[in-house]
């Protein structure tokens, strides 16, 4: 199989070095630095904007899309731009091909269930999204589920949770403090990754909640954290006391607003097998650096 993966960054270089050794490989990116990373995964690498359909005409005929590109954490345009019409962009682009791909994979996020006031939520659940960036997202993967049929395209969506790993621990953060209350729902990057591989590979379901086996207090995680790293645990505020902060922006009080538990039942129903099933084992290589930078 022929998989390209526009958007090749924090997740899709791992992506790229979990597919390369059986898969032939092809991270697009728009920075030389960001051709440099994907070389260096052993993928072919393809220097092109996923909005300009001009330059996606490099990338070669595929058997598979993944759209994993990033925003760059800007606003609701800046997030339009990428999500809605650069995806599209790249459906035309692939599916006008005499060779068109069968499937694809568009990475998204939990942030389109927007509030349940800390009830379980999955891929039955109906979208609510509460911010204009969280609506986008939204728009988006109705494009990857309706107008990459239109092409003869599977269209499917892996809906990520929190990503954490390799330079994205933020650790300090939560023994530092102050915690505010609400709940945490985390992927580990490498099973972020490996979720979307399992989407290529193994099944042929339409939509995946990827998040690992525990969503946890902020909180507890807080105090295990620093229980763990040997240090006093962190102060705490409730989202009362946060919202009192009159400097808070209207899309933080919304975020602070949101709880919800994601569940992973239909992946681990499918077979996938979590590197990481918790925080618990994903944390662990930052807490042994943090031990040993502190004696």
């Amino acid at each position: 199989m022929r998989v390209a993966i526009l958007g090749c960054g924090y997740v899709g270089l791992e992506l790229a070095r979990q597919l390369v050794d059986d898969h032939a490989v092809v991270g697009v990116r728009r920075s030389e630095e960001g051709i440099e990373a994907v070389e260096a995964t052993g993928a072919e690498a393809v220097r092109a904007d996923v909005t300009d359909a001009d330059a996606l005409e490099a990338v070669p005929d595929v058997d598979a899309l993944v759209f994993a590109a990033s925003s760059g954490g800007r606003g609701a345009d800046a997030a339009r731009e990428v999500y809605v019409d650069g995806l599209r962009t790249a459906i035309e682009t692939f599916g006008d091909r005499e060779n068109s791909p069968d499937r694809l994979v568009y990475t998204s996020s939990t942030g389109v269930y927007g509030d349940h006031d800390g009830e379980w939520v999955d891929e039955s659940t109906p979208l609510e999204p509460t911010t204009e960036k969280t609506a986008v997202l939204a728009e988006a993967e109705r494009t990857a589920r309706e107008l990459a049929p239109e092409y003869g395209i599977d269209g499917a969506v892996a809906r990520f949770a929190g990503l954490y790993g390799p330079d994205r621990y933020r650790l300090e953060r939560y023994l530092d403090g102050p915690v505010t209350e609400g709940y945490l729902n985390m992927i580990h990057r490498d099973d972020a990754a490996g979720i979307v591989r399992f989407m290529l590979e193994s099944t042929d379901e339409k939509l995946l909640v990827a998040v690992d086996d525990e969503p946890v207090d902020k909180w507890v995680f807080a105090d295990w954290l620093a229980d763990e790293c040997g240090v006093e645990r962190p102060a705490k505020r409730t989202k009362a006391e946060r919202l009192d902060d009159d400097s808070l922006s209207e899309p933080a009080r919304r975020r602070i607003l949101t709880s919800k538990r994601c569940s992973n039942d239909r992946v681990r129903e499918l077979g996938y097998e979590f590197r990481y099933p918790t925080y618990r084992e994903g944390y662990r290589d930052a807490i042994e650096a943090y031990c040993e930078r502190h004696g």
